[in-house]
């Protein structure tokens, strides 16, 4: 909540109010300042909201009408680039499945694993140690999904069944909570190169 000069006290972030006299003149241009940017703020998050919404929209037209003209049915899904008439605007439209490992089996994986480095582990499987250690390691509290599939690609080489107990637990703890959809729009500048014009949609 931004306060005002006129308000006769400020609320700080304790609860605590405080007679306006006494806020520094610093406290006072920050929250200002603040309530500015976050106004601005909420009017480009809603300019770009919309914006969205009509850029899948004419994507979503352009690709039902170029199947229709190359008489392919289609659900209307998938990655797909299209340019205008001369190509001097790119647009690109690419859908990534978000895939999470169920913790439980992410545990359960973890420990036969464990249990492997310790017991059956040989001179010629030693980087495995290496593989399992980066498969685990969480990025803001996650595991990368890239990093514990690599770790699947040893399936064929490894047959020690602690290691095959553990690959068929985190295959079967696979979850797909559903995908992203990212648009990208270029345009190409007098030397012919598109130059990417930056739209941060990710988070809307």
């Amino acid at each position: 909540m931004i306060q005002k000069i006129k308000d006769d006290h400020w609320t700080d972030e304790s609860g605590k109010k405080v007679p306006v006299q006494y806020v520094f003149t610093g406290a006072r241009l920050r929250e200002r300042h603040a309530g500015t940017l976050v106004k601005e703020a909420r009017r480009v998050n809603a300019r770009l909201t919309k914006f969205k919404y009509l850029m899948e929209r004419l994507c979503q037209e352009v690709y039902i009408k170029a199947m229709e003209e190359y008489r392919s049915k289609t659900d209307g899904k998938g990655n797909f680039t299209w340019f205008n008439f001369d190509r001097s605007v790119k647009v690109e439209v690419s859908i990534s499945d978000r895939i999470d490992f169920d913790d439980l089996s992410i545990k359960a994986a973890k420990e036969k694993l464990d249990q492997f480095l310790t017991e059956n582990l040989d001179a010629k499987q030693e980087f495995v140690k290496d593989l399992v250690i980066d498969a685990f390691s969480t990025t803001h509290g996650r595991i990368d999904a890239k990093k514990v599939f690599q770790l699947m690609k040893y399936r064929s080489k490894i047959s020690a069944p602690l290691f095959q107990d553990a690959l068929n637990i985190l295959q079967e703890g696979i979850r797909k909570p559903g995908s992203r959809t990212y648009f990208r729009i270029w345009e190409r500048d007098k030397d012919g190169k598109y130059e990417i014009i930056d739209l941060n949609f990710s988070s809307i």
